[in-house]
């Protein structure tokens, strides 16, 4: 299917590997131009350079800019201009119980996860509007709606980002913008990857064997019985990034292996 994306430029938030730089990957092999981001130089900048060696001949730019940083995301909103698709997909978590959650981790999480979201859209939502024309997509989490009890702050998070989804898609009528949010299920992204691995290693255990475990364990009504490749997410962003998406507008999308039991 041609997703008619030629020509259109997009930002990708924290995309130097996981979902987003599996976003990163589906939008450039649809002819966009994609700038992406990560948190140091020298990742943002390698990151970079295999999407090149990957997609020779796409327009592909990187830059890096700590979420944390107030002053590094300042510098950051003065460089992204003339931006058709802004993906917000940049997130952190961190398995704690709710006791030992103090202030601080708080108002980290959020001021990464949310605010990054926030200020990336209130920079580039005005002017889709005065276009009439744009993407923004939030990827969320199926934790934003059934909220783990070890990560209940990156829960709160990842809900936050539906509603302010929502609350900006009703600022498009009448226009081609859309505003979405993909919900992804437990997605097997460098972090995981990183995660599992250290366990299985330290239990003498095979990593298969290890994922299997920690899928039936955690999430054992998955209808998909496996981790989602970050690329399966991936998909649905490009369709949601696409002008043939303009019927889909303040909503949320599954992509979550069938976790969610609700309808």
């Amino acid at each position: 299917m041609n997703l008619k994306l030629e020509g259109k430029r997009a930002f990708i938030s924290g995309s130097t590997q996981g979902i987003g730089y599996a976003v990163a990957q589906q939008l450039l092999n649809e002819n966009a131009e994609v700038i992406i981001n990560g948190r140091s130089k020298e990742k943002t900048a390698s990151a970079v350079q295999k999407l090149k060696q990957e997609f020779p001949n796409a327009v592909v730019s990187g830059i890096a800019a700590d979420f944390g940083n107030k002053e590094e995301v300042t510098d950051l909103l003065n460089e992204i201009i003339e931006i058709d698709i802004l993906v917000n997909n940049l997130g952190i978590f961190e398995l704690k119980s709710f006791e030992n959650i103090e202030d601080e981790d708080w108002y980290r999480i959020f001021e990464i996860n949310v605010m990054s979201a926030v200020r990336l859209s209130k920079k580039l939502l005005p002017s889709m509007l005065e276009k009439k024309s744009g993407r923004i997509i939030f990827i969320s989490s199926e934790s934003g709606v059934n909220i783990p009890e070890n990560m209940i702050h990156y829960g709160m998070t990842k809900a936050s980002m539906m509603a302010i989804s929502n609350g900006l898609s009703k600022l498009t009528k009448g226009t081609e913008i859309t505003v979405n949010t993909i919900l992804g299920g437990p997605t097997y992204s460098d972090g995981v990857a990183a995660t599992i691995e250290h366990i299985a290693g330290l239990q003498n255990i095979d990593v298969e064997q290890m994922k299997s475990a920690i899928i039936h364990q955690t999430n054992p009504d998955s209808l998909l019985q496996r981790f989602i490749n970050p690329s399966e997410i991936a998909s649905l962003a490009a369709y949601l990034a696409s002008p043939i998406s303009i019927a889909t507008n303040g909503t949320c999308l599954r992509a979550d292996g069938g976790v969610l039991k609700t309808v």
